[in-house]
């Protein structure tokens, strides 16, 4: 089994996720631009899974260009809010205004996973868990969102499923791993088989 690759992310989650499960890993954040390829993929209509992939992809490509030998994990998960993508919010203004768009709604968590090596994808995989939010008034959405710092909160899609964001749902369905960022199962079977 492969026991240390790369992370092309910067995210403390899928790091700590990964250790969790005994694969040790170095981060290489890959810096990809993320909204203006969103977009592009938007225009040529994608739907939010194909983005997802598309994002894992292209982070775990960029960084095995650099490391050629190694094995490299691109992540990437995606709202998709009555098929509507919903992207982390770049204030607390607009991060109030997603959780009023999916108030007492349901949506689709989207998580996607890609291995590269010398440049390449070699496998990839993707996973959903499906999140119904609780009809919540508008004064326990600023509650809630004031007990969440900056970093949490630009991080994780508004809601930190491991902390204050269990909070918000009525029904959720699915693998934590894949709500959190990284359908860790799936890695660890392929890891094994990998030489």
């Amino acid at each position: 089994m492969v026991k240390e690759i790369i992370l092309a992310s910067k995210s403390g989650v899928r790091k700590k996720i990964l250790e969790a499960n005994n694969i040790r890993c170095k981060i290489e954040p890959s810096n990809v631009d993320e909204d203006s390829v969103k977009e592009s993929l938007l225009k040529e209509k994608a739907n939010p899974t194909i983005i997802s992939k598309n994002l894992a992809e292209l982070k775990a490509n960029k960084i095995s260009q650099k490391f050629i030998e190694e094995m490299v994990l691109g992540a990437d998960s995606v709202i998709d809010l009555e098929g509507e993508i919903i992207s982390k919010p770049n204030d607390r203004v607009e991060a109030l205004e997603i959780l009023k768009r999916m108030n007492g709604k349901t949506h689709q968590l989207i998580s996607s996973v890609c291995i590269s090596r010398g440049g390449s994808m070699i496998w990839n995989y993707t996973d959903k868990a499906s999140l119904t939010m609780k009809n919540m008034t508008f004064l326990e959405l600023e509650n809630y969102l004031k007990k969440i710092s900056d970093e949490d909160l630009y991080a994780y899609n508004v809601y930190q499923i491991e902390g204050e964001g269990r909070s918000l749902f009525s029904k959720i369905e699915g693998d934590e791993d894949t709500i959190m960022g990284l359908p860790v199962k799936k890695i660890k079977e392929y890891l094994k088989i990998i030489k």
